[in-house]
């Protein structure tokens, strides 16, 4: 395989459209937060509780969907500065590991999804019901 400056640089935009969608999501979340909380406070209900918890765990994973989004990124800006200094083979290395990050970072957010429907068939049971 050979590797050029712009294979990784082409990974620049998608990994900024997932991190723009992490952080609305993220930024929807903590408004959903502070209701529950001001509802909470008014009403010590247990399902507000229990979707409080829910949330904290979403804010967690969404956290790291973040952070391995951004160090998939970070790495690709290390592997165009390598290929620029012409060390291929730990360019290569790098780029892999970038990869692998931005792997994972979107099966956190697959997780963090199958969470949030969950949550809703919740919601949606109990009408229904």
């Amino acid at each position: 395989m050979h590797l050029s400056l712009t294979t990784p640089a082409l990974l620049f935009s998608a990994i900024s459209l997932l991190l723009l969608a992490y952080t609305n999501r993220f930024l929807s979340i903590a408004q959903l937060v502070r209701n529950l909380h001001t509802m909470y406070k008014e009403n010590h209900n247990a399902v507000l509780f229990g979707q409080i918890k829910n949330l904290r765990r979403r804010i967690y994973l969404i956290r790291n969907m973040q952070l391995f989004g951004i160090l998939s990124l970070l790495l690709c800006v290390v592997c165009m500065f390598l290929l620029y200094i012409e060390w291929m083979a730990i360019a290569e290395i790098i780029f892999g590991i970038a990869l692998v990050l931005l792997i994972i970072s979107l099966a956190v957010s697959a997780w963090e999804i199958q969470i949030s429907v969950r949550a809703l068939n919740l919601h949606l049971s109990d009408i229904e019901g």
